[in-house]
């Protein structure tokens, strides 16, 4: 199959629930052979990962009381800061005609307008001059796909350093000492690019790149009563925080997926209950894992046996025998 159509979708709402609620009804939307991209904006918002623990990752109380939105996604990946110096992006597509080096060039020849180099880095980021411009995060219902991220334009990178609160592990990982200096705002490259001259670029560049025609996408498609079911839930701590359990057993790591935080609760030698935390770019991947850890027992052979890798009971800090 092939992309011989696409839709843009452009809001002026900058309520995250509302628009991460319309991103995922939007994927229920992509017809046969067409890519969708939405362009949107949350501001004073952290968004987190589908598996992280928003304790972990950033300074819940004092950035609610400060009037910022927490956030959480449907895809994997780490927490970020959104504010209105930030554009994010959303390429939809049917399963078949997923393409990230094609959707990846959208963005890069987007930049290119400007005259900005960017290359494709690490596991999900997208840098310039050697500094993350863009985080990029992917997610799957099984019959239609999606890939998102950010594009920094004037981003106030100082309320990163505020709120966000990043493992030392993780960014040693990046060879960086805070969140703020491994970033870059494109302005500071081009005073040119801004969120208006960027939108263009992006529109201009998806025409090119897949030799199409884009035509402005309908928000009256999206039926208002699920839409607005969707944004409460989007919106409500269920989502956002979770039920938050005692435990007898925390392990945190970092392995090949990414940052990994195990709590387990284990009764007479066997975990009982267990949740894996992490910034694993595969949404699904905790879950499996979960699955495996529960009703094991916590020794290291069995643990083997149940499929999980050597690598993460090797880092356990009491290794089980």
């Amino acid at each position: 199959m092939s992309v011989t159509k696409c839709r843009i979708f452009q809001t002026s709402v900058i309520d995250p629930y509302r628009n991460l609620a319309a991103e995922e009804l939007l994927l229920g939307a992509v017809q046969p052979d067409e890519i969708i991209l939405y362009l949107w904006q949350n501001d004073n918002t952290i968004v987190i990962g589908r598996n992280q623990d928003a304790y972990q990752e950033c300074n819940v109380d004092l950035f609610r009381a400060d009037g910022g939105h927490l956030s959480r996604r449907l895809s994997g990946g780490g927490a970020v800061y959104h504010d209105m110096g930030n554009l994010n992006f959303t390429f939809i597509v049917n399963s078949p005609d997923y393409d990230l080096t094609k959707q990846t060039a959208v963005i890069k020849a987007a930049v290119r307008h400007f005259g900005i180099d960017a290359e494709f880095t690490g596991r999900n980021d997208l840098t310039a001059n050697g500094k993350k411009f863009s985080g990029n995060a992917f997610y799957s219902n099984g019959k239609q796909r999606y890939h998102h991220g950010t594009i920094l334009i004037t981003g106030d990178t100082s309320k990163m350093m505020k709120y966000l609160t990043p493992s030392k592990e993780k960014l040693a990982s990046k060879g960086v000492r805070s969140v703020e200096s491994r970033v870059i705002n494109l302005h500071e490259l081009s005073d040119s690019v801004t969120l208006k001259t960027m939108r263009a670029a992006l529109t201009e560049a998806i025409a090119e790149v897949y030799d199409v025609t884009p035509q402005e996408g309908s928000w009256a498609d999206i039926p208002e009563k699920i839409w607005d079911e969707k944004t409460r839930y989007y919106g409500s701590d269920e989502w956002l925080i979770g039920k938050r359990s005692r435990f007898d057993k925390e392990f945190s790591m970092r392995v090949s997926e990414g940052m990994v935080t195990l709590r387990l609760n284990i009764q007479d030698g066997v975990i009982e209950s267990a949740k894996v935390i992490t910034d694993c770019m595969d949404p699904d991947w905790a879950e499996s894992e979960t699955q495996k850890l529960t009703g094991c027992r916590f020794r290291r052979a069995d643990l083997l046996s149940a499929g999980i890798s050597e690598e993460i009971v090797n880092h356990m800090a009491d290794r089980p025998e």
